[in-house]
């Protein structure tokens, strides 16, 4: 561990004092108000926006500003979450349908029809015009259907989005997730529809934020940090004039931004208070969210998303529910790119039904000599001899080896 590495820790936001410097507020983006993640504290006013924004525990950098002697590296720390993420990887996992490259372009057929759905939506709810459920529910079925036969494919596509189609497709992203969740939980498959509804719904209050706001690449100001916070209660209203709407889909779309800790909105629910589809709302929402490259922000690969989720679940969410989710998309979500003991990089195509850190993985790189090699499909789960005896060293960020994994999915 060198020096650098040592001098960033994971401390508790009640440890924070005046000159301490801090390098990752380590939280949900997308809810706090602050235009950095990096910043010396010079206030005590910014700690008490620190605790009011919900956030629990940051990254400071002891080398920048003052130090807590007995806190954990964020090595230290992030080598705790990994070994606690290693123990919930042994459980099955549903078996697929049919095999991903056939499932893709079903998949993408799928996506580009929702995603259309989901503009014309917001378009007539921007409008004051009533949402027309006959023409969602067959979108939601075939997301449905698509998720049965291999969830991996549509998943995996609703990954790729640009800043222009991102409120859109995160709408399909939250639907095809939600399902995929209730069905890795065996759900009722009336519940499970009406919950893809409430995903693919979530965000229609956005329709009524100024998309000058919307996609600000800027800092938001106070009072358009407060605009955007109105979507869920805006979204509720909208749907409340749509009578075929269902109370599932409405609970979710009011309370996706609710926390465990009572620290969300519109209502600042708490504990068991948030419905249980409405906690799995709000962990897919946030997933989809913090992994989507938006206009101020990078998104994280998958991999890391979760784990970041897990370490929030402390706090925010339901910790059963998250480690849920986590066995429902994998250790490796399809798609991740992972990096293998021999040096070769892989994308992740299909998970194994028993062992989630054994996946069936597509290698097409070497980062030894830092070039592409022929594609080779490789199953972790086979011994020696049988394309096995490899196994995963840890994920990494396509942009670091500039490749594009998803072009991989399929050999």
């Amino acid at each position: 561990m060198n020096r650098r590495t040592r001098m960033l820790k994971k401390v508790d936001a009640s440890q924070l004092k005046v000159g301490m410097y801090i390098h990752d507020l380590s939280c949900d983006w997308i809810d706090h108000p602050f235009v950095r993640s990096r910043f010396a504290i010079t206030s005590e006013a910014e700690i008490r926006k620190i605790h009011n924004a919900g956030i629990r525990q940051v990254v400071i950098d002891a080398a920048r500003g003052l130090d807590v002697q007995d806190a954990p590296t964020l090595q230290e720390a992030q080598a705790a979450i990994e070994e606690e993420v290693v123990g919930i990887a042994q459980a099955p996992v549903r078996p697929l349908r049919v095999a991903l490259g056939e499932e893709l372009q079903r998949a993408a057929r799928i996506r580009q029809q929702a995603a259309g759905l989901v503009r014309n939506v917001m378009a007539d709810a921007r409008l004051g015009k009533a949402i027309e459920i006959g023409t969602v529910q067959p979108v939601v079925q075939s997301i449905t259907e698509s998720i049965l036969r291999n969830p991996g494919a549509l998943t995996g596509l609703l990954r790729i989005k640009t800043k222009d189609d991102y409120t859109f497709l995160h709408s399909v992203s939250v639907c095809a997730l939600l399902v995929a969740f209730c069905h890795s939980r065996e759900m009722d498959e009336g519940l499970t529809r009406e919950a893809g509804l409430g995903g693919l719904l979530h965000d229609t209050g956005k329709a009524l934020v100024p998309d000058e706001i919307l996609n600000k690449p800027g800092r938001l100001t106070d009072a358009e940090f407060d605009i955007i916070r109105r979507h869920p209660e805006d979204g509720y209203k909208i749907l409340l004039q749509t009578p075929e709407v269902g109370q599932i889909a409405l609970d979710i779309t009011r309370h996706h931004h609710e926390r465990r800790d009572g620290t969300g909105y519109p209502d600042k629910l708490a504990g068991d208070d948030i419905s249980e589809l409405a906690q799995m709302a709000a962990i897919v929402d946030v997933y989809d969210a913090i992994t989507a490259d938006r206009c101020y922000h990078r998104g994280i690969p998958a991999a890391a998303a979760l784990r970041k989720i897990y370490e929030w679940s402390k706090f925010h969410f339901n910790p059963q529910l998250v480690q849920q989710f986590m066995r429902c998309v994998g250790i490796y979500p399809v798609g991740t790119l992972v990096r293998l003991e021999s040096g070769r990089l892989g994308v992740v195509v299909e998970p194994h039904e028993t062992n989630l850190l054994a996946p069936k993985v597509n290698v097409f790189f070497n980062t030894k000599t830092n070039v592409y090699i022929k594609p080779e499909m490789i199953d972790l789960a086979r011994g020696l001899g049988f394309g096995g005896a490899e196994k995963i060293v840890g994920h990494e960020d396509p942009a670091q080896w500039k490749v594009d994994p998803m072009r991989f999915l399929v050999v």
